[in-house]
C-alpha cells in the first residue's frame, strides 16, 4: 500500500504572485523530472527563463476567462489536489474523468496587503482579493498526506532538500508542517480582507459579531518578560520603529517603546519622554529637544538609567550629548542628525530607533488584551478634553499658567498606570505616582520622590486619572504643595472634595472623563 513518505512527487502546479526564487525552484523541480503546470504570469516567467511548462488550460480543457478571475476553479485541478491516492474509489474516478494527480502545489496569493499600502483605490483593492489561490491552498493543505503545499518562498530550499533526501518524495512530517503554514497563510489573508472591509464600512472591532486577525512574525525574541518565557513579535511594529543601531530588542524593550511612542504623540511642541516599565518618569516640552530632555530628566534623575527616551523632533547633537551621559536602553526619534547618530552609535548596546509618527498615528484605533480563555477589545484612549470643555467647580478658577500646567499634567496622566497622580508645571512633569493600590498612596509616593530629587511641588498642578473618592487624596496633594487640580469628577462625595479644595484655596476643574490605564 502506498505511503506518503515514499510516494514520489511527479507533477507540480506553480502559481505565485511573489515570484522571488520561483525560476530557481522550477528549474530544480525539472532537474528532478517533475512535470510543471503553471498559470498566467508565472507560466510566462518560467517559459522566458527556459523552463518547460504545461499551461493550466491544457489540464482543464478550458481557457482562462474573465480577466483571469477563473482559471484554476475546475474539477481537474481540485480533484487532482484533493484525491486520496490510497483510496481505490478515488483512483477509479480519476481514471474515469481524466484527472491526473497534482502532487505539489507552490502558491502564494495576490498582493492584497501591498495593494492597500500602495494607496490604491477601492476597486483595485477588491480586484486583488485572490479566490482561486486560497481555494487551491486549502484543498492541498487538507489533503497534505498526498499533496505537498508550499506558500512560503523561504521553504523552497527545504522542499528541494527533502526531495533529495527521500528519493523524490516529501515526508509526511514536512507535508503536515507545510499544511500548517498554508492554513495560517490563508487565515491571515482572509483577516486582512475582513479588516479592510470593516474599516471601509466603519464598523469597529467592538461591534463585530465575529473577529479575525492575523499577523506575520517579524522576529523571534530571546525571551519574554522573564528568561523562562518564550516570545515573538508579530505585525507591523518594525515598520513604525526602524532600528538603526544596537543589539536585538527584547520583549520588555518593545512594550516600553510602545508606551514612549504613544506618549510623545500627545505633544505638538518639541518634547521628550522618559519611560521606565511603561510609566513616564519624566516628560517635558522645550524650545529644543535638548531643553525638553533636560527638563524631563530633572524630575527623576535615578529612574532614567536603563530606560527608554523618546523625542518628537529630530535628535540633534546637543540632545545627543545630553542623553549620552547616562546608559539608556533605547532612544526613539523621527530622525537623527548625522553627527548625533555618529556619537550615539559609539555605544554598541544602545538601540537607536527611527520612529515613524505618521504610521504610528494611523495604526492606533483598537487595542487587544489577552485573558485566560479569550481576549478583550477596546478602542484606543485618544480622547483628550480641550481646555474649553473643563468645568471649574471651586470658588477660585485656575490662573492661565495653572491651566497650562493642568492640561500638561492631564496629557501625561493618561499614560500612567492607575492609580495615577501627576504633579506638573506648565512645561514639565515634576513627579509621578503610578500603579498604587490607593490614590492617596500614589499622591504620597509622588510627593516623596519630588522631595528626594530636590524638587518643590509648591504651586504645582496635579492630575488624577480618576476621581478622588474621598477628600484625603486631594488633601495629600495640597499638603505636597499643589494649587490646582484636574480630575474627572463623578464621586458621590464630590461636594466634600470640592469643599476641601475651597477650604485650602485650591482651584479644581472637572474633565468629565477618566483615563484609567490598568
Amino acid at each position: 500500500m502506498m505511503h506518503p513518505d515514499t510516494y514520489k512527487i511527479r507533477r507540480a502546479l506553480i502559481s505565485v504572485s511573489d515570484k522571488s526564487g520561483v525560476v530557481e525552484l522550477a528549474q530544480g523541480l525539472r532537474d528532478r523530472d517533475i512535470e510543471i503546470i503553471s498559470t498566467g504570469g508565472t507560466a510566462a516567467k518560467l517559459r522566458e527563463a527556459g523552463v518547460e511548462v504545461r499551461s493550466i488550460s491544457d489540464v482543464t480543457g478550458f481557457p482562462e476567462v474573465m480577466d483571469g478571475r477563473v482559471k484554476t476553479l475546475h474539477p481537474r485541478v481540485h480533484g487532482a489536489l484533493l484525491a486520496l491516492l490510497d483510496n481505490d474509489q478515488h483512483r477509479a474516478q480519476m481514471d474515469e474523468h481524466g484527472i491526473e494527480s497534482i502532487d505539489l502545489l507552490v502558491c502564494n496569493l495576490y498582493p492584497f496587503e501591498q495593494t492597500i499600502q500602495s494607496g490604491a483605490g477601492h476597486a483595485d483593492i477588491i480586484e486583488n482579493i485572490d479566490i482561486g489561490g486560497p481555494a487551491m491552498v486549502r484543498a492541498s493543505a487538507k489533503n497534505y498526506r498526498w499533496t505537498a503545499v508550499v506558500t512560503n518562498v523561504d521553504r523552497y530550499a527545504d522542499l528541494l532538500s527533502d526531495l533529495d533526501a527521500h528519493d523524490g518524495a516529501v515526508t509526511e512530517q514536512l507535508r503536515m508542517d507545510l499544511a500548517r503554514e498554508a492554513f495560517a497563510h490563508t487565515a491571515r489573508y482572509d483577516s486582512l480582507i475582513a479588516d479592510y472591509l470593516t474599516r471601509a464600512t466603519g464598523i469597529s472591532a467592538v461591534e463585530r459579531g465575529e473577529l479575525s486577525f492575523g499577523g506575520r512574525r517579524q522576529q523571534k525574541l530571546r525571551y519574554g518578560e522573564n528568561p523562562h518565557q518564550t516570545a515573538a513579535l508579530y505585525g507591523r511594529f518594525t515598520e513604525i520603529h526602524r532600528k538603526l543601531h544596537g543589539k536585538e530588542l527584547s520583549y520588555n524593550n518593545i512594550v516600553d517603546m510602545d508606551a514612549a511612542a504613544r506618549l510623545i504623540l500627545e505633544f505638538d511642541e518639541p518634547a521628550a519622554a522618559i519611560i521606565k516599565h511603561t510609566n513616564p518618569c519624566g516628560t517635558a516640552i522645550g524650545a529644543t529637544p535638548a531643553e525638553a530632555y533636560e527638563r524631563a530628566f530633572a524630575s527623576d534623575t535615578q529612574s532614567p538609567f536603563g530606560g527608554i527616551i523618546a523625542f518628537n523632533r529630530e535628535l540633534d547633537i546637543e540632545a545627543a550629548q545630553a542623553v549620552d551621559k547616562i546608559f539608556t536602553e533605547v532612544l526613539l526619534a523621527p530622525s537623527f542628525a548625522p553627527d548625533a547618530l555618529e556619537l550615539l552609535q559609539k555605544k554598541k548596546n544602545r538601540r537607536l530607533i527611527q520612529l515613524d509618527l505618521n504610521t504610528l498615528r494611523e495604526s492606533l484605533g483598537m487595542e487587544f488584551r489577552s485573558v485566560a480563555g479569550g481576549f478583550l477589545v477596546q478602542s484606543t484612549d485618544e480622547e483628550l478634553i480641550a481646555e474649553s470643555g473643563l468645568r471649574v467647580v471651586t470658588k477660585r478658577a485656575p490662573s492661565d499658567e495653572e491651566m497650562q500646567a493642568l492640561m500638561f499634567a492631564w496629557r501625561v496622566a493618561k499614560h500612567v498606570k492607575s492609580n495615577a497622580i501627576v504633579y506638573a508645571a506648565a512645561d514639565r512633569v515634576l513627579s509621578v505616582g503610578a500603579g498604587q493600590m490607593s490614590r492617596v498612596d500614589s499622591a504620597s509616593v509622588a510627593a516623596a520622590k519630588a522631595e528626594r530629587f530636590g524638587l518643590s511641588l509648591r504651586g504645582s498642578a496635579v492630575a488624577s486619572d480618576a476621581f478622588f473618592p474621598f477628600p484625603d487624596g486631594l488633601l495629600q496633594t495640597v499638603e505636597a504643595g499643589a494649587r490646582a487640580v484636574i480630575q474627572p469628577g463623578g464621586s458621590i462625595r464630590d461636594k466634600e472634595v470640592i469643599a476641601a479644595a475651597d477650604e485650602h484655596d485650591v482651584a479644581m476643574v472637572f474633565a468629565g472623563n477618566r483615563h484609567f490605564r490598568h
